[in-house]
């Protein structure tokens, strides 16, 4: 296959941009150097159309190798004709390959391997052919044995139906008819498995809707509702359409009495052996596109919280909320470095709600605390409004902030925990993981594996090897986006690195003990085993602020040094200004040279260069200072308090396949149905919103004995 021709049809891209991303790839580039050093040769694909053009190139790779095992598979039982070799090469699915291997796959012991056995396959042979004036029965006589267990000529008959039968069943054509009527006239039925009880899924108990209309979520619920054992789900179809499909296929009309037998064997086909095999396949194949799609959710959303701003320069007080076993306290500097630990109590007696406060305000006076950090956890709703009328007495303003303490406990029970807070119990842990993520959410959730972060739906249902490769590349994509910090970043967002493994980040960190901080992105080629290749794929995702040479604190490659260096100078920079690294007016000197006239004189291409003046105009520059900023409060609202109508700011938490749930200043999040997003149709509530987004919303109900608010942003 011309994997280049296929691949730029289907991302619609040049078959030269497709074809050099197949080189970069086979050469051994990650995917994101490829994305953002390579532009000029995929024509500035972001990285997530690089990782889906991959995928695809695996997925054609692996039908190729499949093709090439069927065909010998075949060629082996000397069966290979120029036909199916021809069907094996049109074939552009593992579906379509395996329809054309069914016939000559090794099957276990079926009816139809039984009938061949008693030598009744002429018989079935003289059926299929409907010769004028054949009459089946009576031929039929010849096969009668009583040693071959063919006592009479209708069990001859019968066994030639088997066979028959199974013909039927492993006809590639009449099989892929029979998918497309399936996807097209089908509906996915469930019921109660007991009615008696009631669950989750009571939505479900008599449940029936259109297989080409069925949304991804209600796939996945109904699957688990029947893996729980609530519900007993099926694939209906009526069989009028598929049976005259396969009377078609087998009934020429010229013989009477083999077209009764022929539909008699057509309708046992059906009804034994390919319904039940279409509808699993049928079913496997929605809940794979299902899954994919929920993956696609998880990943936007895991983006999202990824690339939260930090709150930077502000000593955070984190709170992880308890009932029996206290509520853990700890306090970080501006570094994330750990100044004070403690448990307190408050939601026990008075006075031990009185000596916590008493404990919290100490803390905040004696590290002069600007935020804290609460966990939204079991007990997250009596700390916050503890924490609330806390900070009312406090010497300064002091703002709070509720987070996603998911993954918290995942990170304080790991083995990276015990290394970077080896003198702290457990327990502790988790409330300066809380902190921290206020912080600098993504250097801290890399250290948690990102299915446990928990910002998807029906996670624990996704092929896990599939999901975890998913969300490793989202987490990936967004590390290099931001860029490291070469000389404070931990093993575990090192390791998120283009190029490095967890060998090289080792090294990295144990030279950093032995030699102090990094002065240069050179001085990496000296750490053991970084050779080459692996600093031209990460150098230019790591930072270093300490370094003489400005460049060295950009996103501009080592490689470009010359190249950004000669720009400098070109437009209008003295030796010494070049020196200072300040560069904030170097995008309008660049427009007032013309930025192509000087991508020509460089020798380089556009979009490079444009990346290069980016990086060299805002030094350090996080883009993630550009995203919307978290909502701190100062107060709590209690779910009683909410009233229809009300309207209130809240923080999007969660986005699914159905709506998104809001964080609006109470311990239950809020639903606003994909319906009430906005006034114009949405396929997908991530077309509008983000988590991390902040918003105005309108209660439009609230169920306070179930804990559910539902709520509105239209005219707001």
């Amino acid at each position: 296959m011309e994997y280049s021709v296929t691949l730029s049809q289907l991302f619609n891209i040049k078959e030269e941009y497709a074809q050099n991303i197949i080189t970069l790839l086979d050469d051994g580039n990650t995917i994101p150097f490829i994305a953002r050093y390579r532009k000029e040769m995929h024509g500035s694909m972001d990285d997530q159309l690089i990782r889906q053009f991959s995928e695809k190139l695996d997925y054609l790779r692996g039908l190729d190798k499949r093709r090439e095992e069927i065909r010998e598979l075949i060629k082996a039982q000397e069966n290979l004709t120029d036909e199916i070799s021809l069907l094996l090469d049109k074939a552009q699915t593992l579906s379509e390959l395996e329809d054309i291997y069914r016939p000559f796959k090794p099957k276990r012991k079926t009816r139809a391997s039984i009938a061949k056995q008693r030598g009744l396959e002429p018989l079935a042979l003289e059926i299929v052919k409907q010769e004028e004036g054949f009459i089946p029965l009576e031929f039929a006589q010849q096969f009668v044995d009583e040693e071959k267990e063919v006592p009479t000529a209708q069990d001859a008959l019968n066994g030639a139906m088997d066979i028959i039968a199974e013909q039927v069943s492993d006809n590639a054509e009449i099989r892929k008819k029979l998918r497309d009527i399936f996807r097209g006239s089908a509906s996915l039925k469930a019921v109660a498995a007991d009615e008696e009880q009631d669950s989750v899924y009571s939505n479900y108990y008599d449940y029936s809707e259109p297989l080409k209309k069925i949304a991804g979520h209600r796939i996945l619920a109904v699957n688990r509702g029947e893996k729980e054992g609530f519900l007993k789900v099926s694939v209906s179809l009526d069989s009028e359409q598929p049976l005259s499909v396969i009377y078609r296929e087998l009934d020429n009309g010229t013989n009477s009495l083999c077209s009764e037998i022929l539909r008699a064997a057509g309708e046992d086909a059906y009804t034994r052996l390919i319904f039940p095999s279409i509808e699993r396949e049928i079913r496997s194949e929605m809940t794979d596109t299902a899954a994919e799609n929920a993956m696609k959710v998880f990943a936007v959303n895991l983006k999202q919280l990824l690339m939260q701003p930090p709150v930077k320069g502000k000593t955070v007080l984190g709170l992880d909320p308890g009932y029996r076993t206290g509520c853990k306290v700890a306090v970080v500097d501006k570094t994330g470095k750990v100044l004070d630990t403690t448990v307190i109590y408050p939601t026990h007696s008075e006075t031990k709600v009185a000596q916590s406060k008493r404990k919290l305000l100490e803390l905040i006076k004696k590290h002069n605390v600007d935020i804290i950090s609460i966990g939204n956890g079991t007990a997250s709703k009596e700390t916050e409004m503890f924490a609330a009328d806390a900070i009312k007495e406090a010497d300064h303003t002091v703002y709070y902030m509720v987070v996603s303490e998911a993954g918290a406990s995942v990170y304080s029970a790991s083995k990276l925990a015990a290394t970077e807070l080896p003198e702290l119990d457990l327990t502790l842990r988790s409330a300066v993981s809380i902190a921290r993520r206020l912080q600098d959410p993504l250097a801290e959730l890399v250290k948690i594996e990102p299915k446990a972060i928990g910002v998807g739906q029906y996670q624990h249902d996704m092929p896990q090897k599939r999901l975890e490769e998913t969300l490793d590349g989202v987490v990936e994509d967004c590390v290099n986006s931001v860029g490291v910090d070469l000389n404070t970043a931990s093993p575990a967002l090192l390791l998120r690195v283009s190029g490095l493994n967890s060998t090289v980040c080792k090294n990295i960190v144990a030279y950093r003990e032995e030699n102090g901080a990094f002065s240069s992105r050179a001085e990496l080629k000296k750490v053991p085993k970084l050779g080459p290749k692996a600093f031209e794929q990460c150098a230019g995702f790591l930072r270093v602020p300490e370094s003489r040479n400005p460049l060295d604190n950009t996103g501009v490659h080592p490689e470009s040094y010359t190249t950004a260096k000669e720009l400098l100078k070109l437009a209008g920079y003295a030796d010494k200004e070049i020196k200072s690294g300040k560069f904030g007016d170097l995008p309008s000197r660049a427009i007032k040279f013309g930025t192509k006239a000087l991508a020509e004189k460089l020798g380089i291409g556009l979009p490079t260069m444009l990346d290069i003046i980016q990086e060299l105009s805002k030094p350090g520059r996080d883009p993630r200072d550009e995203m919307p900023k978290p909502m701190l409060r100062t107060d709590v609202l209690d779910i009683n308090d909410l009233k229809e109508g009300m309207e209130l700011t809240g923080t999007v938490r969660n986005v699914i396949d159905f709506g998104a749930f809001i964080d609006i200043g109470v311990h239950q999040d809020g639903l606003v149905h994909i319906s009430q997003i906005c006034d114009r149709y949405l396929k997908h509530p991530s077309e509008v919103l983000k988590v991390g987004d902040i918003v105005k919303v309108k209660i439009l109900s609230v169920d306070v004995k179930k804990m559910r608010i539902s709520l509105t942003m239209r005219g707001v």
